[in-house]
């Protein structure tokens, strides 16, 4: 019963590390945003309860399934996710940003539509973490577009 803690922990402490690393500052929020961008505080509790679900679905993986390529997946999903931010509020690269998070939603849409069949239960656990990115892509691009 504790094992998947081994892998819900590391995510969430590492995503919290980065956040911490990359707080939005003075530049953010010189930014012109779109009228549909959230308030800064709903970030954290998303992105916290996104990451318990990431780490879940990686002991999933790991532990439920042999399937090589859904782990390779799950972790160039993690390393691209990790890399956003520093990409965005540390080189305050938008363009390159946005280039990092599309490869992650695409990232995630291979990774779902590979598990639907190898392990189904993590392709539905990504579903709010797949909408959740698809939602964060046009908020980069709308801040792209507009700066």
């Amino acid at each position: 019963m504790l094992r998947p803690l081994f892998f819900i922990v590391p995510v969430v402490v590492a995503g919290l590390l980065i956040g911490w690393l990359n707080i939005p500052g003075a530049w953010y929020e010189s930014l012109v945003k779109p009228g549909f961008n959230p308030p800064n505080q709903v970030f954290g509790p998303v992105w916290t309860a996104l990451y318990v679900l990431i780490g879940l679905v990686g002991w999933r993986v790991f532990d439920k399934t042999p399937d090589q390529p859904l782990r390779w997946l799950w972790i160039l999903q993690m390393g691209l996710n990790f890399a956003w931010s520093p990409a965005f509020f540390g080189l305050q690269n938008i363009a390159l940003a946005l280039v990092i998070i599309l490869a992650l939603l695409a990232t995630l849409v291979a990774f779902s539509l590979r598990a639907r069949t190898k392990e189904p239960i993590s392709a539905l656990l990504f579903l709010p973490y797949i909408a959740w990115v698809a939602f964060a892509s046009l908020l980069n691009i709308a801040i792209w577009r507009l700066n």
